[in-house]
């Protein structure tokens, strides 16, 4: 390891096409706009228009996502995406805690949707990611 020399570009590129592997990123929406959504609105969040990009989490990340911008939103959605229906407008950048987070910078739509599941309410007052959801598989 002595002479072994990585730059953080390579780092990064390593990292983004191990997390790419899975292919499958998460959004959470409030009820009312994933309907709208539906409707032929673009999936965004307040956040996601303020932020000029469309916030994605990894099965990985969803429960803490949902355990800090989510305590208390009933009936909150969690919409699986396929990573390659996205292209190049999907960038996976540093974010809460130094993980790396998958960003889209394009637009996104409730067709382009694997699956989606209506969450309930824990006992910490956030919404819990379903199991079957966090283990879901594009393959079947």
């Amino acid at each position: 390891m002595k002479n072994c020399k990585f730059n953080l570009d390579s780092v990064s590129i390593f990292l983004q096409y191990e997390m790419m592997k899975n292919r499958l990123i998460f959004k959470i929406l409030e009820n009312s706009s994933w309907e709208a959504a539906k409707e032929g609105a673009l999936i965004q969040a307040p956040v996601d228009i303020a932020d000029g990009y469309v916030h994605f989490s990894t099965a990985a990340q969803v429960q803490e996502t949902l355990d800090k911008w989510f305590q208390g939103v009933e009936g909150a959605v969690l919409i699986a995406f396929d990573t390659d229906d996205f292209s190049e407008t999907l960038k996976w950048e540093v974010s809460r805690g130094g993980e790396l987070f998958p960003h889209v910078y394009g637009e996104v739509r409730a067709a382009q949707a694997k699956k989606s599941w209506q969450m309930e309410l824990g006992p910490s007052g956030a919404p819990l990611a379903p199991q079957e959801a966090l283990e879901y598989d594009l393959s079947t």
